[in-house]
């Protein structure tokens, strides 16, 4: 899928995720919590495409993420496309194919997205607040460029970069303790997870089963045949998904936030008519 409905698909994820926790579980969240978590989960589903460069010098192509924060950003997808790369041709196997990019091999599988999770709550356990304001800046640059992506493509990437930092030094203002620390990581892996599940409804698949060898292959392409694959960029991707995950993510904010706002509004009422 193309970069708006990855991130939009890992917000969605993350709001009903914390409706979920909420009404079966009974664990609540502060608004800026669930906010903030819905946002890193937008920029989490779009990391697994950091394995997409372009090119650097001239600031052009790569996948949406690698052009979040211009040259820079560019340059990090450029080293990880080899990484991966590295990777692959470290551990295919004789019915692997050979390949000259490293794109949806080691990045788009689970201990990808596990070990981005264990990475980011550790960092943010070990080093603190700072740590935590720079992982929602940098996540928060991943999940604009995502979710508005023909604004972000306009106004570039120094605009993208002012508004991240913006809402990383309001979270650190405003976000108290440290209760919300372990769940960036959480909410980093999961939105991977929803990365390779939407790739997955493609054509192309993601080797999910990596490092399972099957019938001599470690890479295993995993995806749906052609004839029900979702075409990338196509209306089914475009209108129906994009609808389908804006609609459950204001179901879920409906669900989590209208009863508590009713309420407000009644007591205000009755103390009104007193």
């Amino acid at each position: 899928m193309m970069g708006p409905s990855h991130a939009l698909s890992g917000a969605a994820a993350w709001l009903a995720g914390s409706w979920a926790l909420d009404a079966f579980a009974g664990y609540g969240q502060s608004p800026l919590a669930i906010a903030v978590g819905a946002t890193v989960c937008a920029g989490g589903a779009l990391l697994p495409d950091l394995d997409l460069s372009g090119k650097v010098t001239r600031n052009q192509g790569g996948a949406t993420v690698a052009r979040t924060f211009g040259v820079l950003s560019l340059f990090v997808a450029e080293v990880i496309e080899k990484i991966s790369l590295g990777i692959y041709t470290a551990t295919r196997l004789s019915k692997d194919p050979r390949r000259n990019n490293g794109h949806r091999t080691f990045t788009h599988t689970l201990p990808f997205a596990a070990l981005v999770g264990w990475g980011t709550t550790a960092l943010a356990t070990h080093y603190g607040k700072w740590a935590v304001v720079g992982i929602i800046f940098f996540m928060a640059g991943l999940a604009l460029r995502g979710l508005f992506d023909e604004w972000a493509e306009r106004a570039g990437w120094v605009i993208v970069t002012l508004c991240s930092a913006a809402i990383a030094w309001f979270t650190a203002a405003a976000l108290p303790g440290d209760r919300g620390y372990p769940m960036l990581g959480l909410a980093v892996g999961v939105g991977c997870v929803v990365h390779l599940l939407g790739d997955i409804i493609t054509s192309a698949g993601v080797p999910i089963l990596w490092p399972i060898p099957t019938g001599r292959r470690m890479w295993r392409m995993v995806g749906v045949p052609n004839g029900i694959a979702v075409r990338v960029g196509g209306k089914t991707e475009t209108i129906v998904l994009r609808t389908a995950f804006t609609v459950v993510a204001l179901l879920a904010i409906a669900a989590m936030f209208a009863p508590g706002l009713l309420h407000r509004f009644e007591l205000d009422a009755w103390a009104g008519e007193r």
